[in-house]
């Protein structure tokens, strides 16, 4: 070998003892010597520079696994770590196939270059002998002699992934994907080898949706999570501070944080305002659970969330939920969001309510059709008719709602149901939403006693504002158990209101 331009035989060689020691700095591996000799970047500056592992990227490749999923904060340099590893472990081995994973089109072709680079940069001797292309297009790259590929493809593609098999597999921003991140990420682990190697890794984006549940349920698949706070990249700094506050000074000293890094993070108070947490983590749960469109008081409700207790009784494979069973001579509200309904539909929801306290009794939350649904919470309204007639049933008579009302008169013969100006049911419109929503969360900050259901505050603090003033849950979660439980505080608002009334008049 003559300094850094290896024959084929040489780059098998490495391959085979890709991870072991190298006797470099710090126990450092042969491939991150590899990254250092070979492969070239753009720095932060713009200059074209070697590939050496800043602290996040040498912790990552200290503490990797065979599977792992990263939080991070924004711009750490773990995409470009994770594809100068795959570039190599690419060109080192035969019969190879590397897929990175972004989540747009936008983001891959970003990815794609910097892979690109990889190879430019590279001797020309190797590029024209054991490393030449066969196919070099936006995304693809196939090296014939190895028989080894590397490809970029964005999540927004239709079946991304699906019929390869494959070695390495980079997911990037896995919380920002489109569409049914869930499916998507399925099909693409049914394409990696049993031995192949996984990196999942995102900045926060909400506490939902399919990275947030791979982060929850990591440790006890097997995968390693890695966490890296804004802090660990040295260039977040900033004019030094002095008057620290006590957030800081607790941040000082349990971080040994400096001046100069808390005034960067003043500086991102200023430029994110709420959403700092989020784009620039310091805490590997905390930054899911911050938002800045979330419509109601994050605080309260993760309050709440810590609070509250299992079900007493749970029916129906646990989609029905009782805290409190019905009590005689009390008067309970069964509010019901029938959604899309049916077995691949949207959830359907009920919330169970006690008319004069407001409080939850119980929840149901399954995909059922109309017919079903009707029948499921003409059973609960019985259950709960602590007067005789039947807990009042408030459906939302919207969309798939008016078939259930209609089973539910026809078919269950069930009469103790709500009316607006004499027409069965609650209508849900732009008028009325915005009314639900408030009061939602104000009960939550007044009254959050009120509320016994983890998956109903779940979906709070992923209930979101969007462009135009519309509301609704986030991007891959729910909002049945939530406009349930609005609609029946509506109507409880209502029946309580018309009451007084009627005293007053009298």
């Amino acid at each position: 070998m003559k300094g850094a331009e290896y024959v084929l035989d040489d780059l098998l060689q490495f391959g085979k003892h890709f991870d072991e020691p190298s006797g470099g700095p710090n126990g450092e591996t042969r491939s991150v010597t590899l990254a250092r000799e070979l492969l070239r970047i753009r720095d932060r500056s713009g200059r074209e520079s070697a590939l050496i592992a800043n602290p996040v990227q040498a912790r990552f490749e200290r503490d990797r696994g065979r599977r792992n999923i990263v939080v991070k904060a924004r711009q750490m340099g773990i995409t470009t770590w994770v594809a100068g590893r795959f570039f190599l472990k690419t060109i080192t081995a035969r019969g190879v196939l590397t897929v990175q994973v972004a989540q747009t089109r936008e983001a891959a072709e970003s990815i794609f270059r910097m892979v690109q680079r990889f190879w430019e940069c590279l001797p020309r001797s190797m590029r024209q002998g054991c490393l030449r292309r066969s196919r070099a297009n936006v995304g693809q790259m196939v090296f014939p002699v190895l028989d080894s590929e590397f490809r970029v493809l964005s999540a927004s593609e239709e079946s991304a992934g699906r019929g390869l098999t494959v070695q390495n597999m980079h997911c990037s921003e896995v919380s920002r994907w489109p569409g049914d991140a869930a499916e998507t990420l399925a099909g693409l682990r049914a394409a990696l080898v049993p031995e192949g190697e996984m990196v999942l890794e995102s900045t926060p984006n909400g506490a939902y949706g399919c990275f947030y549940e791979e982060w929850q349920q990591a440790s006890e698949n097997g995968v390693v999570k890695h966490f890296y706070p804004w802090w660990m990249e040295q260039a977040y700094r900033s004019a030094p501070v002095t008057d620290l506050r006590e957030e800081e000074l607790a941040l000082v000293e349990k971080h040994g944080l400096t001046a100069a890094q808390i005034g960067f993070r003043r500086s991102l108070e200023a430029s994110y305002r709420g959403l700092r947490t989020q784009e620039f983590a310091e805490d590997a749960e905390l930054c899911f659970r911050t938002s800045g469109d979330c419509c109601f008081d994050m605080e309260a409700v993760e309050q709440r969330l810590a609070a509250v207790q299992d079900p007493v009784e749970t029916r129906r494979n646990g989609t029905l939920r009782i805290w409190l069973p019905p009590q005689p001579g009390k008067e309970y509200i069964v509010a019901v969001d029938p959604a899309g309904g049916g077995s691949d539909g949207d959830f359907a929801a009920a919330q169970v309510i006690d008319l004069d306290t407001g409080m939850q009794c119980a929840e149901l939350q399954q995909r059922l059709g109309t017919l079903e649904l009707a029948r499921v919470t003409a059973a609960l309204g019985r259950e709960y008719g602590g007067l005789g007639h039947g807990a009042l049933l408030a459906v939302e008579r919207n969309n798939h709602g008016s078939g259930v009302l209609a089973y539910l008169d026809a078919l269950e013969k069930y009469a103790h149901v709500y009316e607006q100006a004499g027409v069965a049911g609650w209508l849900t419109s732009a008028g009325s939403k915005p009314a639900m929503i408030s009061r939602m969360g104000a009960l939550l900050v007044e009254s959050p006693m009120l509320f016994l259901s983890r998956k109903l505050l779940e979906e709070c603090r992923t209930f979101v504002s969007y462009p135009g003033g519309k509301t609704a849950a986030a991007s891959g979660a729910h909002d049945d158990c939530l406009m349930a439980m609005a609609l029946g505080q509506a109507v409880r608002a209502e029946r309580l209101q018309n009451g007084s009334n009627r005293k007053r008049a009298a």
